[in-house]
């Protein structure tokens, strides 16, 4: 069983959600309020109010209902891609259509849900966001490697599937690429910071310079793009 009390080292998981539909929000709500490594630090029902939630402190985890009843969800994304950079954000969602899914992940999003998970396993996948992974409906990933064998087939230069080797990939350090060797094979940050004796802080700070010199906004765009760009990954 997953323990969760509250590392001593990495503090508990600071959770904010923007999600409109009440009932959801409240049960989601009490389930990071029950878990001993959460703490909810924000809620908001609406677009608007999701972005003045983003001028306060930066929260660990934030959770975006797409439908908001002034617009999109994928608005705060953005913006929160911007004024919290440090934050993992993950979609919680009816909407399971491409057109969504791929913009939410274009605009900053590292994990992507419908709704039909329970409260509860809401809770462990913030837990796994937090941690480095990429929490995502089945049905959604299907949707997201069937985009990218269509856009690798067709020449599709979407993400750069095609592209050579740029200048920003040849800067990345031996560090750098043995962190995002991990990545690829799926290594949350906790255990990549075991595997190579550093902090999960130390971790972090890693991917954070890695996306940013292979300009990308999430783990999955960090993974296609390796990959694509041919990186030597030992």
């Amino acid at each position: 069983m997953q323990s969760t009390s509250i590392s001593p080292e990495t503090g508990p998981i600071h959770v904010a959600i923007v999600e409109d539909d009440h009932d959801f929000c409240s049960a989601l709500s009490q389930a990071v309020l029950e878990a001993e490594d959460m703490r909810l630090v924000g809620i908001a029902g609406t677009r608007l109010a999701g972005l003045a939630m983003l001028e306060g402190p930066p929260a660990d985890v934030l959770l975006v209902d797409l439908g908001l009843p002034d617009g999109s969800g994928i608005d705060i994304i953005k913006a929160a891609s911007t004024c919290w950079p440090s934050c993992n954000i993950m979609v919680s969602t009816n909407f399971g259509d491409e057109t969504h899914v791929m913009r939410s992940i274009e605009a900053g999003a590292a994990g992507y849900l419908l709704k039909d998970s329970s409260p509860a396993k809401m809770a462990i996948e913030i837990r796994s966001l937090a941690n480095g992974g990429s929490p995502i409906s089945p049905i959604i990933a299907r949707q997201v490697l069937a985009h990218f064998r269509h856009n690798s087939n067709d020449g599709n230069e979407n993400f750069r599937m095609q592209e050579p080797a740029t200048e920003s990939s040849r800067l990345l350090s031996v560090r750098e690429k043995e962190v995002l060797d991990f990545i690829t094979k799926g290594f949350t940050a906790n255990e990549i910071a075991k595997l190579m004796q550093l902090s999960p802080f130390t971790i972090r700070a890693f991917v954070r310079r890695i996306y940013s010199k292979l300009k990308v906004k999430s783990r999955t765009e960090a993974i296609y793009e390796a990959r694509a760009l041919g990186l030597s990954l030992d």
